[in-house]
């Protein structure tokens, strides 16, 4: 007799052990709480979905090249740069569906894919003062991002970031 699985078999990657979803639930919400209470200070608040995408991305997918420091660091503060720049012209969503696509077009350029990011910019654009505020805010709650990342896989010993730059 042969016991058949409560779930269809599946070419996708094994499920975290317990343990690393734990981890990683508390590393993420920390740090997404740091950038909360960043967001309350700078007044930047509308950068928390952007961001915990990027750290959906640092948490669950550690080894994918967008999730590494170049990437979410570099990808960030480009994109945010671009959306404060297209926001110079602009601020009506119009400008924010430019900056989505001219920060993408930025992030391939300087090899720093980064998904998440392309939301930053559309922020950025919308962002009607502060805009340096803007964008030192996003690189330093990108760089908190990896930080938490670094600091979760030093405790699991998995092999975060897969390279630095």
């Amino acid at each position: 007799m042969t016991t058949r699985s409560a779930f269809p078999s599946s070419k996708a990657p094994a499920r975290p052990t317990l343990g690393t979803v734990v981890l990683a639930v508390a590393t993420s919400s920390t740090a997404l709480c740091a950038l909360v209470l960043l967001g309350s200070v700078s007044g930047h608040l509308l950068l928390i979905p952007p961001m915990a995408a990027s750290m959906a991305l640092v948490a669950g997918a550690p080894t994918l090249p967008l999730s590494q420091p170049r990437n979410v660091i570099g990808g960030q503060s480009i994109s945010a740069l671009v959306g404060v720049a297209v926001g110079c012209v602009g601020h009506s969503l119009w400008a924010g569906a430019v900056a989505g696509g001219v920060a993408l077009g930025a992030m391939l350029a300087t090899r720093t894919s980064h998904s998440p990011a392309a939301a930053t910019a559309v922020i950025g654009a919308l962002t009607v003062d502060r805009l340096v505020s803007f964008t030192a805010c996003a690189t330093l709650a990108a760089v908190i991002l990896v930080v938490a990342g670094w600091i979760s896989a030093k405790a699991t010993r998995s092999g975060y970031p897969v390279y630095w730059w």
